[in-house]
């Protein structure tokens, strides 16, 4: 499995040629790529509405796009997309040659239309080579994109006592999201092996000093490695 970092939540996932990309906003100072750069890929995931994470949604039209039932609704009628598959938290869904399972995040969710639509609740997802069982496969690889989210009980209790990540992208950049403290408690919770932190420099009110995260993973005695990706750098994960 493949993992590109686009900057802020932007990533590009390749699962055995199935390409995923999720939360597109490519105004954002880490990455050197417009919309235009990138090849549409598979399928594209949203987590929810705000304008950091939807924003160049429209640019990837032939991509099947993956979310909640509200959002998928609206990507169609606004950007005209013609293919979906609308989901909700809880649920795994077969994506080419992947497995999609969608999960909550503790956040909200608008967009500034000038009227009012909802867009479902603020999510994440898991994708998988394999799809989760009750049974562990050592042999599978997941990975988990939080999406926009504060720390939360699911992460210990269902994300990673079930699905088992072996990776995870967590929000780092503190007063919309996660700041480094609770994203160290996450990484322990989930116990994952790889943290990419994500959603940080964007913009003032997230600017963080990333060796904060590194030394509160290790300050909570987990044994993830934190990874602080340049933007456009990719990460095999095996």
């Amino acid at each position: 499995m493949e993992l590109t970092w686009h900057g802020h939540s932007t990533w590009h996932v390749d699962v055995d040629g199935t390409t995923f990309l999720i939360d597109p906003f490519f105004d954002n100072p880490k990455t050197s790529l417009s919309a235009s750069d990138v090849e549409t890929p598979d399928y594209l995931l949203l987590t929810h509405g705000h304008a950091d994470h939807v924003a160049d949604a429209g640019a990837f039209t032939d991509a099947t796009v993956v979310g909640v039932p509200e959002m998928t609704a609206y990507m169609a009628d606004e950007h005209g997309f013609e293919e979906s598959i609308g989901m909700n938290m809880g649920g795994t869904v077969e994506c080419g040659d992947a497995f999609v399972t969608m999960h909550r995040a503790d956040h909200t969710n608008g967009l500034n239309t000038g009227y009012e639509r909802s867009l479902g609740v603020p999510i994440g997802y898991v994708i998988s080579d394999k799809k989760p069982t009750q049974e562990s496969d050592a042999d599978a690889t997941a990975f988990y994109h939080a999406g926009d989210t504060g720390l939360m009980s699911e992460m210990r209790d269902v994300i990673g006592a079930y699905l088992e990540p072996d990776a995870a992208a967590l929000p780092v950049g503190d007063h919309f999201t996660m700041g480094p403290t609770q994203a160290a408690v996450a990484a322990d919770w989930l116990d994952v092996d790889h943290v990419f932190p994500m959603h940080y420099d964007s913009f003032p009110p997230i600017e963080i000093n990333t060796d904060d995260v590194v030394r509160e993973v290790k300050a909570t005695g987990s044994d993830a490695e934190v990874h602080v990706l340049d933007g456009d750098e990719s990460f095999t994960l095996e």
